[in-house]
This record gives structure tokens, sequence and C-alpha cells, in this order.
């Protein structure tokens, strides 16, 4: 029920003179405890100064969270918006070339679900992977010769290649990855994080949001607020996108001619008023709002600090590569990413668009790959350095993968390859995950799992339980029911990548 609506229904007339009544002992209570409060303003302006500002508190999540042990703080997801190729990054299968240019056997593709986009294409003939692979790191896993980068990585990752969704189009997929469900209006994952363990820096947001976008197919597919939206839970919950450039939240500074001194006075009295609403109606709404404005107040100093790169060694600059200098770039993104989780920000979420390669693969895959590839090997190389890998878990993937046959003429140079989410890679580093680990596997033709599927409601069990949540615990009412992320399907974590 609506607490407004129902506070509306009940203000009839006896109600009326029973709250005066009552109100006229609390005001006369309050004149005895709280005297300050009904003297003369212009008195008061005389005799007191401004008000005190809140005392800078780091928002607690809900009691008893975490409720097993943990072994990561923080998580920093490298959201690879578009469905980057899994056939051409990590599931290699030497067979591939033996049927490259041959059509996919019927008993290989199933019933399996495709888009409009080959639905009635002539003919699935296979596309092996179109650049080299070798094996890399102590294990030996293959990684594409397009992410050298991340080859040097090998050995603190684990590459999982077989997760999997039953989505096949880019919104409904992304917004089941991020919110548990196929369906618009749940709570994101960062949001749960927040809802659920709170945060650690009382200056910054606990979920922060960095969007950027690729050189592959530009403009990528769109990203609407609400992959990082509250849902049903209290809004102060939400994702804050950082914006490049000079205001990098919006509507943050102050206007002309108000001063900090005056924004706080203001702050105070709006929050008095607020809360005595709060205790009309019972709105749990009006308290995040007042969370919120004192969020964005602590925010004026915290964020120019946090996006002010000059206290950073060229050495470190040097690492993200040279677009690290551009604002709003991925490699940008990835060290904004780094300075969040040394200041205790719950949930990090980059969004960079460009991997849906339908058509012109050959030509805009590599330059997808070279956005992306220095700057999230830096990122873990750089937590590595100091020591904050080990509590930070790293997460780089999309909302599924390609398929193994190629969308258009086989060979053409305008042709490329459909949605696949039977199976896709991503891949995990830090935060209590196994380095140097391989995990899941899929059938020669990368198009079905054979060994350790993980759907991405297993994954996001996981991600949760590194964290010390038990996806099952972590529940919000919602139109009679206990919400959660992982939703009403099973979910399990998988056990074998953590260490």
């Amino acid at each position: 029920m609506n607490p407004l609506l129902d506070h509306s229904r009940q203000l009839n007339r006896r109600n009326f003179f029973q709250r005066s009544a009552s109100g006229i002992g609390q005001a006369a209570l309050g004149s005895l405890l709280y005297p300050q409060l009904f003297t003369n303003p212009a008195q008061a302006a005389k005799s007191s100064s401004l008000p005190t500002p809140h005392p800078a508190k780091a928002a607690t999540g809900l009691p008893g969270f975490p409720n097993i042990p943990a072994t990561a703080k923080r998580v920093i997801y490298l959201f690879q918006s578009g469905g980057p190729s899994h056939v051409d990054l990590f599931d290699y299968k030497p067979s591939l070339l033996k049927y490259d240019g041959t059509d996919v056997p019927a008993s290989v593709l199933g019933n399996q679900r495709t888009t409009g986009m080959t639905s009635n294409q002539k003919g699935r003939p296979t596309m092996a992977p179109l650049w080299g692979m070798k094996r890399c790191g102590q294990h030996g896993t293959y990684i594409s010769d397009l992410l050298p980068h991340t080859q040097s990585i090998a050995d603190d990752i684990t590459i999982v290649r077989s997760v999997h969704t039953e989505a096949i189009n880019h919104d409904p997929a992304m917004t089941f990855i991020n919110t548990g469900s196929q369906q618009l209006g749940h709570a994101s994952l960062g949001s749960w994080l927040s809802y659920g363990l709170g945060s650690e820096n009382s200056n910054l947001p606990a979920y922060m949001v960095l969007l950027s976008q690729g050189t592959g197919k530009n403009p990528g597919q769109p990203l609407f607020s609400r992959l990082w939206g509250n849902g049903y839970l209290p809004s102060s919950h939400q994702g804050v996108q950082l914006r490049p450039g000079s205001s990098p939240v919006l509507y943050l500074a102050n206007p002309k001619g108000v001063s900090p001194k005056q924004r706080r006075r203001f702050l105070d009295d709006l929050e008095k008023l607020n809360q005595q609403h709060a205790a009309q109606v019972g709105d749990p709404e009006i308290q995040a709002r007042i969370d919120s404005y004192e969020m964005a107040y602590r925010m004026q100093t915290s964020v120019p600090d946090l996006t002010d790169f000059s206290d950073e060694p060229q050495h470190v600059l040097d690492l993200y590569g040279p677009e690290v200098a551009k604002p709003g770039s991925y490699a940008a993104n990835c060290l904004m990413a780094r300075r969040m989780a040394e200041r205790g920000v719950r949930f990090i979420q980059l969004f960079h668009r460009g991997w849906d390669q339908h058509v012109r693969i050959r030509e805009q895959f590599p330059r997808q790959c070279h956005d992306t590839d220095q700057a999230s090997a830096a990122l873990i190389k750089d937590l590595k350095m100091r020591g904050l890998l080990e509590d930070t878990l790293v997460i780089w993937g999309g909302e599924f993968g390609r398929t193994v046959f190629s969308q258009g003429k086989f060979g053409d140079p305008t042709s490329g390859r459909d949605h696949h989410g039977r199976c896709f890679s991503i891949w995990m580093a830090g935060g209590g995950v196994k380095a140097g680990f391989d995990y899941g596997r899929t059938d020669d033709f990368c198009y079905n799992i054979v060994e350790n599927p993980m759907h991405i409601r297993d994954l996001n069990a996981t991600l949760l339980h590194t964290l010390g949540i038990d996806h099952e615990r972590l529940t919000y009412k919602f139109n009679g029911l206990d919400a959660r992320l992982t939703g009403v399907e099973p979910a399990k974590v998988a056990l074998d990548i953590l260490a």
C-alpha cells in the first residue's frame, strides 16, 4: 500500500482534531526539551552560529550481513555491452578449422532460438576463429592474440567458458544479467549490494557507474539508467553515474550566488521538514531523499578529488595506456575504478559499448579489443600492486556471446556473428576467486555446454557469496513476495572457482 495515499484517506475530521490535540502536547514537550527551536529567528541568528553539519557517516547495510564468511569487500564489473565473441577470444577449438565453411550440423544447432537477423538465413556456415590464439600462463589457457595484455595476466584470472542465458536480444539480456530478471522494474546488482552491505565511504555513493564507447560498432547498443537503477529498493541505493568533463555529477554544484554555508543551512532546514513529514506518513522514500541530499553535499568535495589524476605517477598512467588522458575513455574509467576501490566504493560498474559485431567483424572486432585490452589488464596489475586485488572481485564480460556460424555470406568482408546466449565466456579475478584457472567446457563448435554450466543466476549467486551474502537470504518485500537478485528459480554458487 502507498503510505501517502493511506495517509490522505485517514485524514478525516476526527483524525484532524485528534492530531491537533496531540500536536499541542508535543509542542509543549518540545519547548521544554529544545527551547532553541522556539526562539525568535532574529534572536536565534544573533545568538547562534550556522547549523552544525551532519557528521560524515558511512551507510550501514542490513543487520546480520555479511551472513557468511566473505573473501571480497567490493566489486569492479567491467561490463562489455553488445556481446563479445567467445569464439574469437577465449573458447578455442582446433576442430573448427576442419569444419570452416561447412554448415554447423543440425544435431549441434538443435532447436535453439536465433534472432530475426539469421532465423531465415540459408545455411549456417561454420566460421572458425578469425585470429590466432595461444596458450598463456602456467596452466596454458587459450587467449586470443587480439588481447596480448590480457594474455599477460592469465595467471591472475579464472576464465569461465560456460555462462549461459535464455535472453537472445540485447535489452532483455542486459536487463537479465544486471537485475536478475528480463522484466523491467527490478533492482540492479549494485543496488542490492548497497542495500545489503552499505558503504565503506561516507563521502561517496556505494554504487557508481561509468560509461564509455568503443571504436568497434559506433554507436553501440543504448544503455538505459534502469540497468543501474534501484527498482523497488529505496532510491538511495541506485547507481550514481559519473560523467566525463568538468561536471562529473549533474546538478552537484551550488547555483551561482549560493555559498556552501548557505547550502548547509538550507539542507538542515529541509531535513527538519522532511523528518516531520516522514513521521506523519511513514514513507521510507522521504528518508532516502534526505540521505541523497546529504550525500550530494559531501560529494561536492569528494568527487573533484576522485576525478583529479594529477596525483597519479607517470608509470601508473603509462600502465593504462595513452587513452587514460582522455576523460570518459575506457582506460580513464578503469583508472577511475581503481581510485574508487581505494576509497571504499562498494560496487563499481563500467559499461563499455561497441561489441555488437553483426557485420564487418574483421574490421570492427580488433579495434574493440584494442580499446579494452591494455586498460583491463592494467587494472588487475594496479590492484595487485596495491594489495587491493585480494579483496576486490573484478569481472569482465557481456550479456551473451556470438554464434560460431557466419551471419551473412561466408568469407564476405561484411559478414559477422549473431547473438548466442547458449554459452559464452567471462573472466574473473581477485576477491577469493582462483588465479590461473579454467571453468566450464563447450562442445567442438563452442555452441553447447558439456561441463559445469553457469547460468547468470549462478554467476550472481557466486558474486554475492564472495561478498559474504547467502543469495537466498538477501530479500526485499515487494508485491507480497520476498524479491531477490537471483529470483525464484534455482541458483547455485560455483564453489569450484573459489580459492
